[in-house]
């Protein structure tokens, strides 16, 4: 490989390890170099990124080299943080994926029928954010496709695993669930579920 592509390279481990960075010896492990190559490296891709004027630096923190923004632009990342978001779960998309999170593997139809209303948009659209996924078909006819939360859907709600689940949303009856599971999820409420709503999807 040419000195250009090492750095391509070099640009996307970085980008790929995020905050956590790379130290040298990790990245000299991965592209077949050692560890003072692989640092020089990373101080020429740096300089290249400052020589071009690039919304994003090269920095090394207590010998992580990583990916990071421009400290001038602060203000605008602030105000981005501050919008409204744009990309919020409907009353019928919350109230599917609690099902399909407590219920897991589950199917479309059996989620419909503790919703009582027609769940395809909603599971859809869960499926478009990546909050649940395809997990297998189950058994009988028609082999329908049973449906379970992703690592996406930890990272949204801020768990660590299922475990941390708190009790199930008043829509969702307590005859669905076995003792094991009530037993289970004794923590805070996080989906604000009513028994009297019936959102459509």
């Amino acid at each position: 490989m040419d000195y250009k592509q090492v750095k391509a390279i070099l640009e996307g481990l970085l980008f790929m390890a995020g905050s956590e960075g790379l130290d040298a010896k990790q990245i000299a492990e991965v592209i077949g170099t050692d560890p003072d190559e692989a640092a020089d490296l990373c101080h020429d891709l740096a300089a290249d990124y400052r020589r071009e004027g690039r919304g994003l630096q090269i920095i090394e923190v207590a010998g992580m080299f990583q990916m990071a923004t421009l400290p001038e632009h602060a203000p605008y990342f602030e105000k981005l943080a501050s919008q409204p978001q744009q990309s919020t779960l409907s009353q019928a998309a919350l109230e599917t994926l609690a099902i399909i999170a407590y219920k897991q593997p589950i199917t479309r139809a059996d989620v419909e029928e503790i919703r009582g209303v027609k769940s395809e948009k909603a599971i859809n659209n869960l499926l478009g954010k990546k909050l649940v996924t395809e997990v297998g078909r189950a058994k009988g006819p028609g082999r329908p496709i049973l449906y379970g939360t992703t690592r996406e859907f930890l990272e949204y709600f801020g768990l660590r695993d299922l475990s941390e689940l708190p009790p199930p949303p008043a829509f969702i009856p307590q005859e669905a669930f076995d003792e094991e599971e009530r037993m289970l999820f004794e923590q805070r409420s996080i989906f604000d579920g009513n028994a009297d709503d019936n959102p459509g999807d």
